[in-house]
């Protein structure tokens, strides 16, 4: 039977290279994001690879989202993989200098729509049951604080408990949890978070040789296709060129 992964955020980034790797690897694509014209690109990209599905939607949305898994066709069931990659990061400025909306967007996108995606193909994945996986896509910033992390910083936190803990209730149905946690990867993610600074952007990730899509979407594809009775509960990946600094210490003058 063939497999077939489930992919938010599919538009760009880690989603958009995910969708290429599962292609190749012949896994039947149901891909979702929240641009009409990009899921067009990609149909006529890897059309000719596999099947694929596509569906714009907003992940914010609960009644939208469980409208399109009721609305899947039924050669795209039952649901292998589930690559919970939608999200962003917004604001890198202090705390006290942080719209409350952009606060809000995260939360909303990272946290509620994270959850809406899950609650809505549990049925699916446990049907599947021995070697499904959920993947959620989280960050070195859910462990490790940084300045001007803050609400995205304890979003990703979540997503790593919520892994943690959905794991727990699925033990003995076969579906396998992941927290995919990167580190610095060069995708679009510092232009959304700059809201459109180039400059800003090329400075982060010049000479840094970070990671790409590419290189995720890799280790998206290991974890879903490990053994059945093997699972990753937490999978932090940075490029060698990222470590840990010390303790930041303010010094009275």
């Amino acid at each position: 039977m063939t497999s077939t992964v489930f992919i938010t955020g599919a538009t760009s980034g880690f989603g958009r290279a995910a969708a290429h790797r599962f292609a190749k690897a012949g896994w039947k694509l149901i891909l979702c994001g929240r641009r009409q014209e990009r899921l067009d690109t990609l149909q006529q990209e890897l059309s000719s690879l596999t099947d694929v599905y596509t569906h714009v939607l907003d992940v914010r949305d609960s009644t939208a989202v469980n409208a399109v898994v009721e609305a899947l066709p039924k050669d795209f069931l039952p649901i292998t993989s589930l690559l919970n990659n939608a999200g962003l990061a917004l604001a890198p400025q202090a705390a006290q200098n942080v719209d409350l909306s952009d606060w809000h967007t995260m939360i909303d996108t990272n946290i509620t729509g994270l959850v809406n995606v899950t609650h809505a193909l549990l049925p699916s994945l446990i049907e599947t049951g021995a070697g499904a996986s959920i993947i959620n896509v989280g960050s070195i910033a859910g462990q490790w604080p940084y300045p001007g992390s803050h609400v995205y910083g304890a979003s990703k936190a979540f997503v790593q408990q919520f892994s943690y803990n959905l794991r727990c209730d699925l033990l003995g149905t076969g579906v396998r949890v992941t927290d995919l946690a990167p580190g610095l990867a060069e995708t679009e993610f510092t232009l959304v978070r700059t809201k459109g600074d180039q400059a800003a952007s090329d400075a982060l990730y010049e000479g840094a040789n970070a990671l790409s899509a590419d290189d995720i979407a890799e280790q998206m594809f290991y974890l879903a296709t490990l053994p059945p009775h093997v699972c990753i509960n937490r999978l932090e990946i940075m490029p060698t060129t990222q470590a840990w600094s010390p303790f930041t210490v303010k010094r009275q003058s």
